[in-house]
């Protein structure tokens, strides 16, 4: 018996593209508004802020998301990150449509997640 037609091989151009992974490196400003109150004399810069860094880059990969609307289906926030830290962001898109996120700090994590495109 032979194989059904419709068995071609798969070459890698049928197989789904995925971009290269993004770098960005950033130095967090020693007078960021962020620190105003968070907290006085021992100033620690907000999640918010990194995930906020992710999504900024996040769209030079995905700029359909539905209404600009993302999903942070996982954020984990692991050191403490100061005025004047050095951070390498690394957004890799997956096979799957989402984007995982790291921040590094001379190679150290001290933040990563995931995020995804999706509707309002």
């Amino acid at each position: 018996m032979s194989p059904p037609e419709s068995s071609a091989p798969v070459t890698p151009s049928a197989l789904p593209q995925v971009p290269e992974p993004l770098e960005r490196a950033w130095q967090v400003p020693l007078d960021h508004p962020a620190f105003a109150g968070h907290f006085p004399g021992h100033p620690v810069l907000p999640g918010v802020v990194l995930l906020d860094l992710a999504l900024e880059a996040a769209r030079s990969f995905q700029t359909s998301a539905a209404d600009g609307v993302w999903l942070v289906p996982q954020a984990k926030f692991l050191q403490v990150v100061r005025p004047g830290d050095r951070l390498l962001l690394r957004l890799t898109p997956t096979a799957t449509g989402t984007l995982n996120f790291e921040f590094r700090r001379d190679g150290e994590q001290v933040a990563s997640g995931q995020l995804r495109a999706g509707a309002a």
